[in-house]
């Protein structure tokens, strides 16, 4: 009887406890004002990475094709969409990403964009992935589609991720890049600019003590 008795008051303690416990742990939310301090990612990329890349890769871009001098603007543009070959899945930062960079460039005065709902609709009737646009053939084969919607363009935009990792026992750096290709389907050029950024994750105590 005395066991039974100590059986229920220990799981009634560790009921208590473990509800305790869990109720320490629970999740809350801050709203973040402008020019509030931002989380910077621990296992992956995030706001921290992505901004910069986006606005110094756009403005690059920008600045090398006003120096070529290709007509007035703004111009209508297709953008495509965001290849990613890096190391890391992007889950919902690939829209973002998106968004960014197609916000970024139309903002500029430059370029007119065609509606992303057109564009998904007509790769989706042609059928192309994004490393068939690269042929001419298929590049006149969407302007025909899109143009039949009333959404003429004359240049394509491609958006590619990539990384590199280096790794120091359990400590490792990335390197991001961001590409952005501009194609002037009429006459064939083109124009690539990129930005580059490195972030280093670390995880052993030498490490964090080094970067104090």
């Amino acid at each position: 009887m005395k066991r039974f008795v100590f059986w229920v008051l220990f799981c009634a303690a560790f009921s208590v406890s473990a509800s305790f416990l869990t109720g320490c742990r629970s999740q809350t939310g801050t709203v973040l004002r402008p020019g509030s301090k931002q989380l910077v990612g621990s296992h992956k990329a995030g706001q921290e990475v992505f901004k910069p890349l986006v606005e110094e890769s756009v403005a690059r871009l920008l600045g090398a094709e006003e120096e070529r001098g290709t007509g007035p603007a703004p111009k209508k543009i297709c953008f495509v969409g965001v290849e990613n070959y890096s190391a890391e899945e992007l889950a919902d930062f690939k829209e973002q990403l998106y968004e960014m960079i197609e916000t970024s460039v139309s903002s500029s005065g430059k370029y007119v964009s065609v509606s992303r709902r057109f564009v998904d609709a007509a790769l989706r009737q042609e059928r192309f992935r994004m490393d068939d646009l690269f042929i001419p053939e298929n590049q006149r084969k969407l302007q025909a589609a899109l143009e039949k919607d009333g959404q003429p363009f004359e240049y394509l935009l491609f958006a590619k991720l990539t990384s590199g990792t280096t790794v120091d026992n359990k400590d490792k750096q990335r390197d991001y890049r961001l590409t952005l290709e501009l194609i002037n389907i009429n006459d064939g050029t083109s124009i690539k600019e990129g930005c580059d950024l490195s972030k280093a994750y670390n995880v052993s105590l030498g490490a964090k003590m080094r970067n104090r």
